[in-house]
This record gives C-alpha cells, sequence and structure tokens, in this order.
C-alpha cells in the first residue's frame, strides 16, 4: 500500500512539473472519410511557424534585456542565472508559445494499443524532465560560448525542433492521428534533434554530449510510434477529414 501511495506521489509530483494532466477520455478526431484533410495540414505547418517565431522574438527579448543589464553593472553570474531560467522555461513550457491544442496527457498512450516492450507511462515525464534538465545545461553553454548571444544560429534550431516535437504532440496526443504521427516524428522530432546535436556539438563539445541521450530516446520513441501505428490500423500517413 505505502509502495503505491509513493508511487502515485511519485507521478502527482512529476506530471505537475512537466504539466501533464491526468488521463481524459478520448478526444480523437472522428474521421469517417479517406479523403486528404489539407486544411488540417496547413493548421500544422502555420502553427509551427507561428510558434517559432514567437520563440525566435522571446530570444530576441532576452537578448535586450540581458543587455540592459550589462549596462547597470550588475553582479557577473546574474545573466547567466537568468539565462538559465529563460531556457527551463522554453524548454519545458515551449507549448506556451504555440498556437496549437498541446495539451500534456497520458491518456491516450494508454488508450492504444502498444508492443510488449513499450515503457510504462509515467517513465515518459521522468525521461523527458531528464533530458529537459539536460538541454537547459547545453543551451546555457552554447549561449556562453557564443559571446551571450540568444539569437545564435544554434540556439534557433533549438527552438526549431522545440516547436516541431509541440506539433508532433497536437497530431499523436491530443489529435490521435497515428498514421500521420509516424512520418512527423522522424521528419519532425528526431530529424530535428540530430541537427541540434551537431550544432551544440561543434560550439561546445560537452553541449553536444549533453543532447545524446535526446536522440537516443527520441530514436526509441520513433520506434514505439511506428510499432503503436502498426498496432492499431495502419491508417495513412497523411491527415484524414
Amino acid at each position: 500500500m505505502s509502495q503505491s501511495k509513493s508511487t502515485n506521489r511519485l507521478n502527482n509530483v512529476v506530471n505537475s512539473v512537466m504539466g501533464i494532466k491526468n488521463p481524459s477520455p478520448s478526444n480523437a478526431l472522428n474521421i469517417n472519410t479517406q479523403e486528404f484533410d489539407s486544411k488540417a495540414l496547413l493548421i500544422y505547418l502555420g502553427g509551427t511557424v507561428v510558434q517559432i517565431g514567437l520563440m525566435v522574438l522571446a530570444l530576441s527579448g532576452m537578448e535586450w534585456v540581458v543587455s540592459q543589464l550589462v549596462l547597470d553593472n550588475i553582479p557577473s553570474w546574474l545573466p547567466t542565472a537568468i539565462a538559465s531560467v529563460f531556457f527551463a522555461v522554453l524548454t519545458l513550457r515551449s507549448r506556451l508559445f504555440s498556437p496549437l491544442d498541446n495539451t500534456r496527457s497520458s491518456g491516450r498512450y494508454q488508450q492504444v494499443i502498444r508492443p510488449n516492450w513499450a515503457p510504462p507511462p509515467l517513465a515518459f515525464p521522468i525521461i523527458w524532465m531528464t533530458i529537459g534538465v539536460l538541454r537547459v545545461i547545453s543551451s546555457v553553454l552554447v549561449w556562453q560560448a557564443v559571446g551571450e548571444n540568444f539569437l545564435a544560429v544554434p540556439l534557433i534550431v533549438f527552438v526549431i525542433h522545440l516547436a516541431l516535437g509541440d506539433t508532433w504532440n497536437t497530431i499523436f496526443t491530443v489529435e490521435g492521428r497515428l498514421g500521420v504521427a509516424v512520418p512527423v516524428v522522424i521528419m519532425g522530432p528526431w530529424l530535428s534533434a540530430i541537427v541540434v546535436t551537431v550544432f551544440y556539438w561543434q560550439t561546445v563539445l560537452l553541449a553536444g554530449l549533453l543532447l545524446v541521450p535526446s536522440v537516443i530516446w527520441i530514436t526509441v520513441a520513433c520506434v514505439l510510434v511506428y510499432s503503436i501505428w502498426r498496432l492499431n490500423g495502419c491508417e495513412p500517413w497523411y491527415p484524414l477529414k
């Protein structure tokens, strides 16, 4: 009984930090035809572009804030502390910049048929929280290495990666489009994770190394998403009306 309570307490703490809601009834789209949904595709593309734009704007805003602090002759550690908090918020709450519905919930994952090797629902927020910490540290290292420039190319590539991940979450977790989720997770979060790691690696070796676990985990996620797709009807890899 005590072990169960401890598990529930851990689950609540982790979900609270990661902003994950308790499982709720499925809100999957009611797909009645095999007709291509071009409107949905445009919404995904538009939402992703808007989110990237807003996050780049946030980077620009931080650039101005830190520059003003330097002019005020504040302690040398303060800009780094502010940058760390900013990257933590950006990493753990990037969906706040997205116009798409990016509700975090373990409900979808529990509702679909999963392969036998699939990790338990609680594993995801714990792993993502760990990866989030590594992302924050690596981003601060890169920020320092590029002269405390928030608008440096590696950091812009990083926010693009975050936006692509949020769009995938909308497609899989919120809308339950298991078919579309397959190519999107590969071309979006996985490919961009590799690109970000390369950019970080070239800037600061340690920063690149800290992102390697993210690439490994997203690779596992790609295989899992593909397996879930196969076990749940193999719907087309494009949005349907």
